[in-house]
């Protein structure tokens, strides 16, 4: 079974990772789950900067050959874009406030800067790059976005990240109110993956 690795080692991401590729039927591991850890410095400008630096730096740490030869290694960078906020957290979503600190007090903390920010000026999108380097170097990216708008709390349990406070006008609920199918359907993540899929498919099976 020809195998995917995927530079992360967030297991919520895992989980939608993995039902969003399901019907590829490929085996899809994490680097961790793949005996891969190596440092990465994530210094690009742009999402798709980053996601390249994090595939590109599990790829040159796959020692194994035979693994070289048939896995794809995929990566994505992904974040939250406030437009009153002139696109912050952006590329810094998950370091905003450091690493360390929970997701619910860098999500509060955005409330707090927002609390006189009107209804209409709240706009806000999740994107998501997804880098692939194939067994022979080729690499490859596709980007994702949803948007929506800033709530005023944070409202569900589902989800993680900044899923709380992400309000969908159309669903009339937060990411973190979705179930697991509801936002596997229109997620960034999911929209980056699906347009993945076809790369992989066309470039491993066409």
């Amino acid at each position: 079974m020809r195998q995917i690795i995927f530079a992360t080692g967030n297991q919520g991401k895992m989980r939608e990772i993995r039902a969003i590729l399901e019907d590829m039927k490929w085996d899809v591991v994490s680097m961790k789950e793949a005996g891969i850890d190596p440092e990465i410095e994530e210094n690009g400008a742009t999402f798709t900067e980053n996601a390249v630096i994090k595939a590109q730096t599990v790829a040159d740490n796959l020692a194994d050959e035979k693994k070289a030869r048939e896995c794809v290694i995929l990566a994505d960078d992904s974040g939250l874009v406030i437009d009153c906020l002139n696109g912050e957290p952006g590329i810094y979503s998950a370091r905003y406030l450091g690493e360390e600190t929970p997701f619910s007090e860098k999500s509060a903390d955005l409330l707090r800067r927002m609390k006189d920010v009107p209804e209409e000026e709240r706009s806000a999108r999740f994107v998501c790059a997804i880098a692939a380097v194939f067994p022979d170097g080729e690499m490859i990216t596709t980007e994702g976005t949803v948007e929506g708008r800033i709530g005023y709390e944070l409202k569900g349990e589902n989800g993680f990240g900044y899923d709380p406070i992400f309000y969908l006008p159309e669903y009339g609920r937060t990411a973190a109110e979705l179930t697991d199918d509801e936002k596997n359907q229109i997620s960034h993540r999911s929209r980056a993956l699906e347009l993945m899929k076809a790369e992989l498919e066309k470039r491993m099976f066409g």
